[in-house]
């Protein structure tokens, strides 16, 4: 895939994210990604976006008339036309911070790959209790990095409006579904352990070791998320330490966050 122009894809809706965040976002890809892409901003409110980035209205989910859910939102990037685009995409949630190069994840085989959220969370070994359940969730990937062919997997979406209710008592979270659905075709697949980590678990030293060693980010690592809390507004502005972890010195992860080219 080399020198084919690719697609990152991002959304904002409503006031939890500004277009300031969209723009740090953007300034990450163009350090990290060293081959012709597109940035495009699927969103209600350009306003403030920097040049070089393309807004895009947010795309219909197509829920029936009367239904106002749209926590599932996600799902309409699987609509057979998405903003008149096609090709490979990369998927990119705004609340992540990019510390590595990103080609890999445009090089690396399989026709959905995605984090395996197990991979961002430490251990749960009650969850054995409930054998079917932890195959279950093991499986799941998070929606936050993933890749697909624009237009290849209309059957999310539609399965989704076939019943809006249903897939609501089936599953907690729209990243179940999506995730259920392409693995019982065998489409999906994740991202090496290791590429996409933690903040809080895999970058912040364990419980009281936090009061004796700053966050480091671990070798290998190319993006930086905030499963769980601290969120990555709280990190930012100083909040999210407990009694027993502090958040020490995360000088180098602000560089990498900030909106700014080399």
């Amino acid at each position: 895939m080399n020198g084919e122009s690719v697609l990152i894809l991002t959304m904002k809706w409503g006031t939890l994210y500004s277009a300031a965040d969209v723009n740090r976002l953007a300034a990450q890809v163009r350090r990290h990604l060293n081959r012709p892409n597109r940035f495009i901003c699927f969103t209600d409110d350009p306003e403030g976006l920097a040049p070089g980035i393309e807004a895009l209205p947010l795309p219909e989910l197509g829920l029936p008339a009367g239904s106002s859910d749209t926590r599932w939102r996600k799902l309409a990037l699987f609509r057979r036309d998405l903003g008149g685009l096609s090709g490979t995409a990369l998927f990119l949630d705004l609340d992540l911070v990019i510390v590595g190069d990103l080609a890999p994840f445009f090089d690396y085989p399989g026709e959905v790959p995605i984090i395996r959220d197990d991979d961002l969370f430490r251990p749960k070994p009650l969850r054995r209790l409930r054998p079917a359940r932890d195959r279950f969730l093991h499986m799941v990937g998070n929606t936050s990095v993933f890749r697909f062919t624009i237009g290849a997997h209309p059957e999310v979406l539609d399965s989704y409006l076939a019943d809006p209710a249903g897939a609501s008592a089936r599953y907690e979270h729209e990243q179940q579904m999506v995730s259920d659905l392409l693995d019982r075709q065998g489409k999906l697949t994740y991202w090496p352990r290791g590429w996409c980590v933690s903040f809080k678990n895999d970058c912040v030293p364990r419980n009281f070791a936090s009061y004796w060693r700053d966050p480091s980010l671990p070798e290998g690592a190319k993006i930086v998320l905030f499963a769980g809390a601290p969120k990555m507004g709280d990190v930012f502005a100083g909040r999210g330490h407990k009694f027993y972890r502090r958040i020490g010195n995360i000088d180098w992860l602000r560089r990498a966050w900030e909106d700014r080219d080399p």
